[in-house]
């Protein structure tokens, strides 16, 4: 038996955030390189350094490590510089702080730190939800009794934590299903990603959130997939666009252009490449290419504003995040030349 979490944080999202905001600095004191200066390339040319997160738990493609192996970065002018593992839920603050250029998650985060107060801006798109490619899969075994939004009340749903796209993708399914007020209608039971399958198979719960796709899912042979933010929000729901501080934009825009510009490159290159991008990410990431799925990339970085509007109108609505955030309080388009 796993040893699984049924307690709700009293907590929400922007608390959270605003608590993450406020211990940023020490958190990540000592954290890579404080210098932001520019450094010399291999031919004497001065780069300016971007500062990311070190990709790890790698699922999908970094298009990080992509844009640095094929010289995408270096071409722009731009030095990447991986200070070290960074946990989803602390990329905000680390922005914040400074010790890290640039952050991105599912965009419910950013949308968050932005509620709590962060100086952040979303610039440019990564990934984007496809029917075959969808951000989360909701699964069950495949002879369970769970077959429609109706089925999940009153049952327990394994997700590996509270908050944003793992439990509020399930409660906008059954909202589109007809069923009120979804909060509480079922039991929401906490482990680790990578533990839920064990938990669903021995009958700890009856169904669970995968960022995976549903043809790898399907093929294990003893799961099925139930529904998919797809099935939610179509191709809008899944968006996970990087951020930087307001303060390196404003003192730095000519890097974020450039920073804009080689993701935008990189998101059509793996679209375009998906086995070569996988065959970097695992080199890089020294992890087995069967392990990492074919993301779909948002084509040229495009940030839509209806991926900005949707969670900011769930979040609202379960008094997640405070009323009157707007679409543009989140991202802009404007340093993507590619969509002028």
């Amino acid at each position: 038996m796993l040893n699984l979490k049924r307690i709700r944080p009293v907590k929400p999202i922007a608390l959270r955030a605003l608590l993450l905001l406020m211990t940023g600095a020490t958190i990540l004191a000592g954290c890579g390189n404080d210098t932001d200066s520019a450094k010399a390339g291999s031919s004497g040319e001065q780069l300016d350094v971007v500062r990311l997160a070190t990709p790890t738990n790698l699922t999908g493609i970094s298009t990080y490590y992509v844009a640095d192996e094929l010289g995408f970065a270096k071409d722009a002018g731009l030095k990447f510089d991986f200070i070290g593992a960074v946990e989803p839920g602390q990329l905000v603050a680390s922005v914040v702080a400074g010790k890290l250029d640039v952050g991105g998650a599912h965009i419910n985060r950013t949308i968050a730190g932005i509620s709590a107060g962060a100086k952040i801006k979303a610039v440019v798109a990564q990934t984007e939800t496809t029917e075959a490619v969808p951000h989360m899969s909701f699964v069950t075994t495949k002879d369970s009794p769970i077959k429609s939004a109706a089925d999940i009340v009153g049952k327990k749903v394994g997700i590996a934590k509270f908050g944003g796209c793992n439990e509020y993708t399930p409660y906008a399914y059954l909202l589109k299903n007809g069923i009120k007020d979804p909060k509480g209608k079922f039991e929401i039971v906490i482990a680790p990603e990578i533990k839920l399958e064990q938990a669903l198979l021995q009958g700890d719960v009856d169904l669970i959130g995968l960022h995976e796709n549903p043809s790898t899912i399907i093929k294990r042979g003893n799961l099925r997939v139930v529904f998919t933010d797809y099935d939610v929000w179509n191709t809008i729901g899944g968006a996970t666009p990087l951020y930087f501080s307001q303060k390196f934009i404003k003192e730095k825009p000519d890097v974020v252009r450039r920073f804009v510009d080689v993701i935008s490159k990189t998101n059509d290159y793996v679209n375009a490449n998906p086995e070569k991008a996988i065959e970097i990410t695992a080199k890089r990431g020294d992890i087995d290419p069967a392990k990492i799925r074919a993301n779909y990339y948002a084509p040229h970085g495009e940030i839509k504003e209806e991926s900005a509007k949707v969670w900011i109108d769930l979040l609202t609505k379960f008094n997640e995040i405070k009323p009157g955030i707007k679409p543009e309080d989140i991202f802009t388009n404007e340093f993507n030349d590619t969509l002028k």
